[in-house]
């Protein structure tokens, strides 16, 4: 009997991009809609048993409540953080079940907690985030159509999926971190808001996302650079006065113009060296560590 994961976050859609730019809001009505729109599309394929995250807003419950499907569909029992580690655990732990899919809900911060923890369990990443990069507009019951026929072996793994770059951030030598899309350093000191929508405060960044259609950090290295999900490296970029200005959408309906003093390819397997202190380190959008001096 194939098992699909489904991660729902509550918070994605709801950052301060809203007010700052034009970012959408997601509201938590919507998302259940989609849950059940998921469901079906699972229970159309032939899935049988549906594990989902708890949430603080009962996302899964609400999606489940009321419904006549065949298949079986229970709710993990996980502690609740509300934070990103509901979603890394929630991923942990159905990796563990062996689960044969996972679908998430929200943007790209959502989904990078749960690669943190997914292996190789493939994802299928609906968007209801603020800035969508890594998962992509997709109706629910198609999404979970997909997500089924995966889980059930029905179709060729190597040929419907794709293997994603991802940005290591190590401290100390050790791997403490990933960015599914980009790792910024700004010169706040503070992770405050966690956002990063200020261009100004931003110092340099690494991508591994830049393609063409991409929005936020990622727009800068797609217009200097643009590359297909098959190019295998990265994009590295310093910001500041004494090079070219780019035109870049940094979130959704906030185009600005950026200095870009220096940029360069970012081969698979190089390091490089955050010298800047003090500062915050922004994982997929998201301010996430503060280094101070040393």
């Amino acid at each position: 009997m194939a098992t699909v994961g489904i991660i729902a976050n509550p918070a994605s859609g709801k950052d301060i991009r809203r007010l700052v730019a034009q970012g959408r809001f997601v509201p938590n009505q919507e998302k259940v809609n989609i849950l059940r729109r998921v469901l079906a599309g699972l229970d159309a394929v032939g899935v049988g048993e549906v594990v989902i995250m708890p949430d603080i807003a009962v996302l899964g419950r609400g999606a489940t409540t009321g419904t006549t499907l065949g298949l079986e569909a229970r709710v993990l029992d996980l502690p609740v953080f509300n934070t990103d580690r509901d979603s890394t655990r929630a991923a942990e732990a159905m990796a563990r079940l062996g689960v044969g899919c996972i679908v998430t809900l929200g943007g790209d911060g959502t989904n990078r907690a749960v690669a943190r923890a997914s292996g190789e369990v493939p994802i299928v990443p609906i968007s209801t985030g603020t800035n969508n990069v890594f998962p992509k507009m997709t109706e629910g019951t198609l999404a979970g159509m997909a997500a089924g026929v995966v889980a059930e072996g029905l179709v060729d793994i190597e040929a419907v999926t794709t293997v994603h770059r991802r940005i290591e951030l190590h401290l100390d030598q050790e791997l403490e971190d990933i960015a599914l899309v980009d790792v910024a350093v700004s010169t706040e000191q503070f992770v405050g808001s966690r956002a990063i929508w200020d261009m100004d405060t931003v110092h340099e960044i690494f991508l591994a996302d830049a393609e063409p259609a991409s929005i936020g950090l990622s727009s800068i290295g797609a217009i200097l650079h643009a590359r297909s999900p098959a190019d295998s490296s990265g994009t590295y970029v310093v910001l500041g006065p004494g090079g070219i200005t780019v035109l870049a959408p940094v979130a959704p309906g906030k185009v600005v113009p950026v200095a870009v003093r220096d940029w360069r390819p970012l081969p698979v397997g190089e390091s490089v060296e955050i010298d800047l202190r003090p500062c915050t380190v922004a994982l997929d959008g998201e301010r996430t560590y503060s280094l101070t001096v040393e």
